[in-house]
């Protein structure tokens, strides 16, 4: 089964990666390249990125003759998703050992960050009562 392991932190302010020292954003960055590591060498990783950051983003919506209407950046928005992984795992209980590993990756001191890290599974068609 395929889930995808949304990785959710918070807005530029007190908690953002850019005000870490720069060996904290190292580590970090390193613990997250051993995590995608191991999951590609147990057979699990189907994919991971990093998001830029929302500043960049835009919503996108089809206009009156289906032409692309963006609106955007939202600046108020408290938490945003910073990256994902899609994970290729035998039960719902293996992605929710690897959210938690990735929740705990390190921050300001070495301490666990223990982010919000939301999982679902990917659906591969629709629901059959639809199909």
């Amino acid at each position: 089964m395929k889930y995808i392991l949304m990785m959710n932190t918070m807005k530029a302010g007190g908690n953002a990666i850019t005000s870490w020292p720069p060996e904290t954003i190292k580590a970090h960055i390193a613990y997250m390249i051993g995590l995608n590591k191991e999951l590609k060498a147990n057979g699990e990783l189907v994919s991971a990125e990093g998001l830029a950051w929302p500043n960049e983003a835009k919503v996108v919506r089809a206009g009156a003759n289906g032409e692309p209407v963006t609106d955007g950046v939202f600046p108020e928005t408290k938490e945003f998703l910073a990256g994902y992984w899609i994970v290729d795992v035998e039960t719902p209980e293996r992605a929710y050992a690897i959210a938690a590993k990735a929740s705990a990756a390190p921050g300001v001191g070495g301490a666990p960050l223990n982010m919000p890290i939301e999982v679902r599974q990917v659906m591969s068609g629709p629901p059959e009562d639809f199909a």
